[in-house]
This record gives C-alpha cells, sequence and structure tokens, in this order.
C-alpha cells in the first residue's frame, strides 16, 4: 500500500518561475529521501499559500518526512504548516489514471 502526504503552509513567496528558479536544489534533494515516489509542488500567490502532495512508500517513510519537513520549514520562519497523511486505495486511484508506480 502507498501513502499519500499533503502538506500546505502559508508562504510570502516566492511563486511561480522565481519559485521554480529558487527551489531546484531543494527539489532535487527531496527525491534522495527514504521511500519518497513523487512530488507535486502547489502554490497559490494570491493567497499566499505553498506546499505539495507526496507518495511515499511506507506510512512510516511519510511520518519522517513531514516531521524533518516541518522543522525545516519552521526554521525558514515559517508556521501554519499543515500536513496529513493518507492511505492510498489503489484499485480505485488506478481506475482514475492516478500515477501509482
Amino acid at each position: 500500500m502507498k501513502y499519500l502526504l499533503q502538506v500546505d503552509f502559508t508562504m510570502d513567496g516566492p511563486f511561480g518561475e522565481e519559485m521554480s528558479t529558487a527551489f531546484v536544489d531543494l527539489a532535487k534533494s527531496i527525491n534522495e529521501e527514504p521511500g519518497m515516489i513523487w512530488k507535486i509542488w502547489t502554490e497559490n500567490a494570491t493567497d499566499k499559500e505553498s506546499g505539495g502532495i507526496y507518495l511515499f512508500e511506507t506510512k512510516t517513510d511519510a511520518e519522517k518526512y513531514l516531521a524533518m519537513h516541518s522543522e525545516r520549514l519552521t526554521s525558514f520562519g515559517i508556521t501554519n504548516i499543515r500536513g496529513k497523511i493518507f492511505e492510498v486505495n489503489e484499485v480505485l486511484s488506478t481506475i482514475n489514471n492516478a500515477p501509482i508506480k
């Protein structure tokens, strides 16, 4: 079974192309996290929100990443961090073309 981690938080920016440039190294480092399969980066410049949707191999991997990432975000001065972990129903998700490996 795979596990989905949903994280969001308020942030003043950067967004869009500036975000893409500023966080390239961070994005590359996330690929090295244990059990991480993929991440979708999310942003809403109008509401000053950012975050991501991640797919992990195990719940433990998702929990460890959430704890580490929350610490990292806090060290950047980001507060109001929300994280949720969900089990993925792979049968139904596959019917709807979910990118589950």
